[in-house]
């Protein structure tokens, strides 16, 4: 299948087992790799960087024997033994071979967006995230190898080199910092202008087949690659996200992260529903963009309008929400 937005994803296949066994059965011609081929298991339990056509690729064939055409003393037609063998699916997407590299290595960014509505539309973007680092240099020349390909902390910490207390992740804010120090602030603006773009998109394109309950919440951890030309590649939507830490950095980010989202939960009832930030959290769409100005502005020409988005920068939640909760409680005071 094609991704709906092009210009900001990649083009992925879903191959189920079957096929990709007996790819030679499919009338297509040959796609170019790289390719990254993901099953079922969690995060980066199957994850494979591969060369070839993902239909040659073998990780997770049925076994020889159902291969061969079902156990010893099967006396069943191969058409009948075939539909017992289980299916799998697997999600193929073409390699980036370019990425943007920092000390010769790659990464991506890891990002998370809390969706508190789907209809209508309510999503909320943190402005706290890391950079994921492999620990080994880039290079197309080992495709296999996964310490070079694959920035998935659980891949990266079993490395030979991986260093425990320095971690392979950078926070938002230093990563931006670094962006805005080579290439400028307004180039760095775009990107993370593109990068807001994926979230509202993504969220979009699900928003009729998801089970909207108001009853409901959902933490995504979105995984970003940005490529040499500074454009950003939906890699996937993790539902879930690990919030294991990996450092004590790591661990004050994911605890300040839960804490902000049960504030935007908010099940004391305290918010008045007006709010547009809280503690980390900012609120970037509302059934439509929400502005960074207060009031309701003039989306009809679109030209001075900005997104109430702010990734990567300054986080001083704390000040914030007490601000805000001084503020709430002020109001109940004078209206009671």
């Amino acid at each position: 299948m094609t991704s709906l937005y092009p210009e900001k994803t990649q083009r992925i296949y879903k191959l189920p087992e079957l096929i990709i066994q007996q790819g030679h059965q499919i009338q297509e011609p040959k796609l170019q790799g790289p390719w990254i081929v993901k099953g079922k298991g969690a995060r980066a339990e199957s994850i494979d960087p591969v060369q070839d056509h993902p239909h040659e690729h073998t990780h997770g064939r049925p076994s020889p024997q159902a291969r061969m055409g079902g156990s010893e003393g099967d006396t069943r037609s191969s058409d009948d033994q075939k539909d017992d063998i289980p299916v799998e699916n697997y999600v193929a997407q073409r390699y980036i071979e370019n990425p943007y590299l920092i000390g010769g290595r790659k990464f991506d960014l890891r990002v998370y967006v809390l969706v508190m509505s789907y209809i209508p539309l309510r999503a909320w973007l943190y402005r706290d995230g890391f950079a994921r680092f492999s620990n080994t240099r880039f290079t197309l020349n080992s495709i296999d190898d996964q310490y070079v390909h694959l920035t998935n902390v659980a891949v990266q910490k079993t490395s030979p080199d991986y260093h425990p207390k320095k971690g392979c992740k950078w926070m938002l804010q230093r990563f931006r910092q670094y962006l805005a120090s080579k290439h400028g602030p307004e180039v760095v603006e775009t990107l993370f202008r593109d990068i807001d773009n994926i979230f509202v998109k993504s969220l979009q394109s699900v928003q009729k087949v998801i089970i909207s309950d108001k009853h409901c919440f959902e933490l995504y951890g979105y995984d970003i690659l940005i490529d040499q030309d500074l454009k950003p590649w939906l890699l996937e939507v993790n539902a879930s996200p690990s919030l294991t830490a990996s450092s004590q950095e790591d661990y004050e980010l994911k605890t300040c992260l839960l804490e902000d989202t049960l504030h935007v939960v908010d099940m004391e009832a305290r918010l008045t529903g007006r709010e547009k930030r809280v503690g980390g959290f900012d609120l970037m769409w509302n059934d439509g963009p929400v502005s960074r100005e207060e009031g309701v502005p003039d989306l009809s020409g679109m030209g001075n309008f900005v997104t109430n988005t702010h990734l990567g920068c300054v986080n001083d939640r704390k000040k914030q929400l007490r601000q805000l909760f001084y503020s709430l409680q002020v109001q109940k005071k004078a209206s009671s």
